[in-house]
């Protein structure tokens, strides 16, 4: 057995049954493994970008790493961006990058680069397999150490170490569970939570999962304190049923306001909230320099115990959550932000996955999408602009017939839109709404933020008109059935054609 079916075998005792894949020479030895091999489901991806950011969306909905196959350093550098998405998600990833065989390297052929020192900024964990007999033990601790993080474990495996005979097969090593929380912290957030004036809790991560959000229902109905999610989450669950809860905003001045209020702020596997960016004459930090900050639970932790937990402390009761009222129709119209959000809502099925990457547009659509029926919302959460697309695609993957709705601006779309080839060809049921301003908005509103005087070269630099980019032919070229519409009641019945078929669709929604 050579070093490459080794891997392939302990990913798969592993539990690790998905491969996000962009190969090259370097890999060809374990491309031949996944095809002799049985039980690895093989995607391809046309660009590195696109296979990083598929790995992370298959994770947020699936709940278990698939692995990722890219080529080299240079590989590897294209798929950083959503790499850098997926840490600030906390998805786990099992990151396999082929390199030059060990005695080619000190010969520095072309694609000869430092991959090692391209995969520490983005990787919980990373090793380079040297010896056939050592890949299989290699990818088993890859696993652990990607599902325990849970984070991006990197193994580079130079080719000789995957063509070379002596591979083993390694068992599958234990994962430990997420820490108990603290009993000292908990007793002290239950005291600030009896005690204290204007207290939010802020949840984060794991903390926004149907059960955690119950949990800090009953916190707040008992003791008055107010409940906020992060402005970027890897997963929230949301619709009829759960807590219509709403983000900390994205602009500054409207978080600072937001935030002026309150004295304590419990984080729930969250971060104090700070600024996207810099701006002059405005702080870093958006909450109010007196607030005293209490961790309840950090991100390694059991937010679901630690909320549980102090519930008990504080006796709290079980507590309902308010209806939200009737299901929105499709709005009509032109399209703005609150009425693509009531279409979405509207037309958006139980179960169904929203992969937003809507940036500018969407920053209220939370607000109008709370009485939809229970679904999963999934974010950019690194603001590495290009993740909608392949998120989209690999939630897809994960949900096994979940339809996906991806609200997706055009101009990060223009990042990776190879993604939607990978969608044609696997047939998976994703209805990409493309906002076409063909403009880059929130960069507009940035020069801005930032006090700068844009000019007509500085505007040229964010306009995507001369020429228009022409979304239905794009789609078209990659496989995707699409269509254009420039009203809402347009946008909604191309949406409500979408939902019954099996395959992707486009909607290039004019705005």
């Amino acid at each position: 057995m050579n070093g490459a079916a080794s891997l392939v075998h302990t990913l798969l005792k592993s539990g690790v049954d998905t491969c996000f894949a962009n190969p090259g020479t370097s890999e060809m030895h374990f491309v031949a493994a996944l095809d002799q091999i049985p039980g690895m489901r093989c995607v391809l991806g046309l660009q590195e970008n696109v296979v990083t950011g598929m790995a992370d969306g298959y994770y947020r909905i699936a709940g278990k790493p698939a692995c990722t196959l890219l080529h080299c350093g240079p590989g590897l550098a294209n798929g950083l961006g959503n790499l850098h998405n997926a840490r600030r998600a906390r998805s786990a990833i099992v990151n396999v990058v082929g390199d030059q065989a060990t005695y080619h390297r000190p010969f520095d052929a072309q694609l000869t680069a430092d991959t090692e020192g391209f995969a520490r900024p983005v990787s919980v964990w990373t090793r380079t397999s040297t010896e056939a007999a050592h890949v299989g033990p290699d990818a088993a601790v890859a696993v652990q150490a990607a599902r325990e993080a849970p984070g991006i474990a990197t193994l580079i495996l130079p080719s000789d170490s995957s063509w070379n005979e002596g591979g083993v097969v390694a068992e599958p090593l234990p994962v430990a569970a997420r820490g108990a929380p603290d009993p000292a912290a908990v007793k002290g957030a239950a005291r600030v939570l009896r005690e204290g004036r204007n207290v939010l809790v802020l949840l984060g991560g794991v903390a926004l999962t149907d059960a955690a959000q119950l949990l800090a229902w009953r916190v707040a109905q008992a003791t008055g304190a107010a409940l906020l999610a992060e402005m970027s989450n890897a997963k929230i669950a949301r619709g009829r049923g759960r807590v219509a809860l709403e983000r900390v905003p994205y602009v500054a001045d409207v978080a600072i306001a937001a935030l002026a209020r309150f004295e304590h702020i419990i984080l729930v596997n969250a971060k104090a909230p700070v600024g996207f960016f810099a701006y002059p004459g405005k702080p870093s930090r958006h909450y109010p320099e007196n607030a005293a900050i209490h961790v309840l639970t950090r991100f390694e932790q059991d937010a679901e115990a630690g909320l549980r937990a102090l519930v008990e402390e504080l006796g709290a009761p079980e507590a309902a959550v308010p209806d939200p009222g009737p299901r929105p129709e499709v709005a009509r119209g032109a399209p703005t932000p609150e009425g693509l959000a009531r279409t979405v809502a509207a037309l958006v099925p139980e179960g169904g996955i929203v992969a937003d990457e809507s940036v500018s547009f969407g920053r209220g659509f939370y607000k109008e999408t709370h009485a939809a029926p229970p679904h999963d919302w999934i974010h950019l959460t690194g603001g590495a602009i290009g993740d909608g697309i392949p998120l989209a695609t690999g939630a897809a993957i994960a949900g096994k017939g979940r339809r996906v709705i991806n609200l997706q601006a055009d101009g990060s779309a223009m990042y990776s839109l190879q993604g939607l080839w990978t969608q044609a060809r696997e047939k998976l049921p994703v209805t990409t709404v493309l906002l076409s301003n063909r403009k880059y908005q929130i960069l507009i509103g940035e020069y801005h933020g930032v006090g700068a005087n844009p000019g007509r070269t500085a505007m040229d630099m964010l306009d995507l008109g001369n020429p228009d980019l022409n979304w239905v032919s794009i789609a078209n070229g990659m496989g995707v059935e699409a269509a254009r519409a420039t009203t809402l009641e347009q946008c909604g019945d191309l949406m409500a054609q979408s939902l019954s078929r099996d395959g992707p669709f486009l909607i290039e929604l004019v705005i």
